[in-house]
């Protein structure tokens, strides 16, 4: 049974890498040695983080790590994903393409020769990276299938790493990390699993502890390597259930939450639903929805599942400085899509509105001074991740990708902006500098359509589809040119 946590703050312990006396403040006056033309790669992937950081203006949440990572890199802030789901989002960080909608996207698309071949590790290890992943990267944490996520006969991405890793430690197999929480307690169904949890134990108590654990390993082999390395490593939190070490939910005992920005069910026809992944935990028979004091609860707990993986994070970055590796790594951090914490009235992803579509994206690259401190509004998308990275290592793309690389908004924050395009089942959306057009099908036809205009209505709540049918003509071309 959920029981409050008493009032006991502290504070995550910050690295050397995160203090004011970075390690990364001096490698951006000292370029990469001259002729380098190709540095490692470090992805770094969040499940589930919406942009709800103190460097993304979130003053409340004690994120010193991610934090860190931002003021020597470039921040986007209207980065965008294709999908609101797990599996369809990373399938376009990394294939660089639309694609299927649903989490089954890579086991589906992943053994098309195309796809197979030129994915983005497969393409880092055919030009002579040695690539390697760690946690939940692809879909599947491991990338693996069978009924426990562990069937070497189902690979997710077959032939793309050099090393696809999961270590499960007392959770047994990947599905049970997906789903665990504290000391290996594994989800059977949802129902059984309580909602929130905070355990009094340290970093390896809940299910990423391994994950960082095998990242540092790796991050040691591989930077005894001869070649270059692509390294990805995928975080399990905040994605649900919310429990993290209690020390990072006590962070948040006497916060001041900001108010809930439209909390209301929009009306009429439009993409909110039910927030039915979030109902099937064990709530306590409390609902979010129309209990003020359980939602305040959740937005704590999500909020210490933050601060948790911001930890993991600092972990990550002083073992890259541990190895001397740093000054020659691009870092990217990621966020596979958002998350509603009661806006609309929802509690989760799943929807086309701009809280399950607009995510965290960090770059750095220590030779581009530019890059350093600032952030960039323009309207970047998920597929552009791909052709950037590329760009950044020395590497020629592969044909056939749909993003372009962000090295411009790298080298000049005030890029224009660009169009993101989302889909999500029958629906797809286009995000435009000023508007939002969400177009929803039925048996191949238009139902019905929602037009949001963010410079009078940033928090999509009038949909003006009705008086404006040019408009919406206008963007619907749009999105059917970007997605043809």
């Amino acid at each position: 049974m959920f029981t409050p946590i008493s009032p006991q703050p502290s504070k995550p312990r910050r690295l050397s890498f995160l203090s004011g006396l970075s390690l990364m403040v001096f490698l951006l006056a000292s370029p990469l040695a001259p002729g380098d033309e190709h540095p490692n790669v470090l992805l770094i992937c969040i499940d589930d983080l919406r942009p709800e950081l103190n460097c993304f203006g979130a003053g409340h949440i004690h994120s010193p790590n991610i934090d860190a990572l931002a003021r020597e890199g470039r921040t986007f802030t209207r980065h965008y994903v294709q999908a609101p789901t797990c599996g369809a989002s990373r399938y376009t960080l990394l294939t660089g393409r639309y694609g299927p909608r649903d989490n089954g996207a890579l086991f589906r698309q992943g053994h098309n020769e195309t796809i197979r071949t030129n994915n983005m590790p497969a393409w880092f290890r055919r030009n002579g990276y040695t690539t390697v992943s760690v946690g939940k990267v692809s879909h599947h944490p491991g990338g693996r299938g069978g009924k426990d996520w562990n069937d070497e006969s189902k690979p997710e991405m077959p032939e793309a790493w050099t090393r696809h890793l999961c270590p499960s430690g007392p959770w047994q197999h990947p599905r049970g990390l997906m789903h665990g929480q504290a000391n290996g307690e594994i989800r059977g169904n949802a129902k059984e699993m309580d909602v929130l949890q905070a355990f009094d134990g340290d970093d390896s108590s809940y299910p990423d502890g391994p994950t960082i654990e095998e990242a540092l390993i790796q991050l040691e082999k591989l930077a005894a390597d001869e070649n270059p390395f692509f390294l990805a490593v995928g975080f399990l939190r905040p994605h649900l259930p919310f429990g993290a070490p209690a020390r990072y939910v006590k962070l948040y005992d006497d916060t001041l939450l900001p108010a809930i920005p439209h909390p209301s069910k929009p009306l009429g026809k439009t993409t909110w639903h039910g927030s039915g992944e979030f109902m099937k935990y064990n709530r306590w028979k409390r609902d979010p929805r129309n209990d003020p004091e359980f939602a305040d609860m959740v937005r704590r707990h999500y909020a210490g599942c933050v601060s948790y993986v911001d930890a993991l994070v600092g972990r990550l970055i002083a073992g890259l400085e541990k190895q001397e590796a740093a000054d020659q790594t691009v870092i990217l951090l990621w966020g596979d899509h958002g998350w509603h914490l009661g806006e609309h009235a929802i509690w989760g992803k799943h929807s086309l509105f701009e809280e399950s579509l607009r995510s965290p994206l960090i770059v750095i690259d220590p030779r581009i001074k530019t890059a350093r401190g600032s952030a960039s509004h323009g309207i970047v998308e998920t597929v552009d991740i791909f052709p950037t990275l590329c760009d950044l290592a020395g590497v020629k793309p592969p044909p056939g990708l749909v993003g372009a690389s962000l090295r411009p908004f790298l080298e000049n924050p005030d890029t224009p902006a660009r169009m993101a395009i989302s889909y999500k089942g029958g629906s797809e959306t286009i995000r435009t500098d000023r508007f939002r057009l969400i177009r929803h099908s039925q048996g191949g036809r238009v139902s019905h359509v929602e037009l949001y205009d963010h410079e009078n209505d940033p928090g999509e709540t009038r949909n003006i589809a009705r008086t404006a049918p040019e408009r919406v003509r206008e963007l619907g071309k749009k999105l059917d040119a970007k997605l043809n």
